[in-house]
């Protein structure tokens, strides 16, 4: 029952994210194809440091809000994903928004297919945790992905460059499902 509540918090924010992805893809296109996968890992940090500074000052000037952070790093992922599909796997940026569209819905499924596995095993402990824990372990993410990249995508034993963004994504969905619960 609980893993079910899950899945529909993280549709109904995942809902939210894309919408906002596919209108900026109104706006400007597929622009972000010509970022690196280590200028994506750096949006992401800047925006987790900025979460973190938030939280520890409760100070925000600029006024975008810690819920709009988190659906910029979800979409900053998005974007990782089908980047790194690009590499990986010889896969083409998508050249319409049909095509977008469906690549979006193929990386958020990987998330959560993630998602489902982990809960199952852990029990969906993540809603004992804080938001600012989850900040943390995306901040972790982020610097186990920048030493990835510094190792030209080789480990020895570790998860992929993938898995990483797939776990950010999932962790800032989880603060988002967290706060909302705070909020109301």
């Amino acid at each position: 029952m609980a893993m079910e509540k899950t899945s529909q918090q993280f549709e109904q924010w995942i809902a939210q994210c894309k919408a906002l992805f596919m209108a900026k893809a109104q706006d400007y296109g597929t622009s972000w194809s010509i970022l690196r996968l280590s200028s994506l890992t750096d949006q992401i940090n800047i925006k987790a440091l900025r979460i973190r500074s938030i939280q520890e000052s409760g100070v925000n000037l600029v006024g975008d809000s810690v819920e709009g952070e988190f659906v910029g790093i979800i979409n900053y992922c998005v974007i990782a994903l089908m980047l790194w599909e690009r590499a990986e796997k010889d896969r083409p940026i998508p050249a319409s928004l049909e095509v977008l569209d469906t690549r979006y819905d193929e990386a958020v499924g990987l998330a959560m297919d993630t998602l489902d596995q982990k809960n199952h095993d852990y029990g969906e402990a993540w809603r004992k945790m804080r938001v600012s824990s989850i900040t943390d372990l995306i901040l972790m993410k982020i610097l186990r992905l920048k030493q990835i990249e510094d190792n030209a995508g080789e480990t020895k034993v570790s998860e992929g460059v993938d898995a990483n963004y797939i776990d950010i994504l999932n962790y800032a969905i989880f603060a988002l499902v967290l706060m909302e619960g705070s909020n109301g």
